[in-house]
């Protein structure tokens, strides 16, 4: 029995059956935890759904801010941008199976593993969030996304504001504020404030803030992080952290981490990707 995270799929189902050959995952046996942006970019997004619905409980997903888009689009909040490849999954016969199977997914998930903790989001998490806050926060999101009121929702999540964590928010601007860390984040201050422009890689990052996971005094630093959504970034692997997204949609590999009995024993697992986009804004 094993436990397997992997990276942003974004639509490219091909690669994604050969990691899964490669690591020779069994639905009966193992757990998968794909860390967010399943569709969109690549070439079959409604196969990637499909295939991951098929696993029932055995493959558990994240919710990234392509998957979020991709509602948007469904229910008429937000126009399919020149990029987008989610087209033959909204007029597939199924789309609506597809949609519903995706509201029911996670905003973050933790795990034990060999007594270590794991939490797993799809971008980043806040400097003052604990694994607890974090678990709690995302319950907030999960529960409207799967609720009636997700239109209405859907209508208020864009925007960039307001780009730091109060206690106090309540509502739509309370809701944004977790969205925009759990799926959007790559830097922040220390204080917690969020950017979104800058997409490079970690150093040297805008001027005033840092790589959120290298904020001082992270209340999660004691755990071990797994997430995706930063492809240049790519790889990275340290006792708190693990960042998994290593660009397959844009030509890159799709990676897969087969954890042991501890969370220090990592496999990495990888295939080469035959899709190749350049990344963009909203990547």
């Amino acid at each position: 029995m094993s436990l397997y995270c992997i990276g942003d799929v974004q639509g490219c189902d091909a690669p994604l059956g050969r990691l899964l050959d490669k690591i020779d995952f069994s639905p009966s046996r193992d757990t998968l935890v794909v860390l967010g942006d399943l569709v969109n970019r690549g070439p079959d997004s409604a196969a990637v759904l499909r295939r991951l619905q098929g696993y029932g409980a055995s493959a558990r997903s994240l919710l990234g801010n392509h998957d979020l888009h991709l509602l948007g689009v469904a229910h008429g909040v937000r126009k399919g941008g020149r990029k987008d490849t989610v087209a033959g999954l909204l007029a597939a016969p199924d789309s609506e199976a597809m949609l519903d199977w995706l509201r029911q997914q996670h905003m973050a998930l933790h795990m034990q593993v060999g007594g270590g903790d794991l939490l797993m989001v799809h971008a980043g998490v806040l400097p003052q969030w604990t694994v607890g806050d974090t678990l709690a926060l995302a319950s907030e999101v999960e529960s409207v996304l799967r609720g009636p009121a997700l239109g209405d929702f859907l209508h208020e999540m864009y925007g960039n504001t307001p780009d730091h964590w109060n206690d106090a928010l309540t509502g739509h601007a309370r809701l944004r504020v977790i969205v925009n860390a759990l799926t959007r984040l790559r830097y922040c201050t220390p204080e917690g404030v969020m950017e979104f422009e800058s997409k490079d890689g970690a150093i040297p990052g805008p001027e005033g803030y840092l790589p959120w996971f290298d904020v001082p005094g992270r209340k999660t630093a004691a755990a071990t992080v797994a997430f995706g959504h930063w492809s240049t970034l790519g790889w990275l692997s340290r006792p708190d952290l693990l960042s998994t997204d290593t660009g397959c949609v844009w030509g890159g590999c799709l990676s897969a981490v087969r954890f042991g009995a501890t969370l220090d024993q990592r496999e990495l697992v990888q295939v080469n990707c035959e899709q190749a986009q350049k990344p963009g804004k909203g990547a």
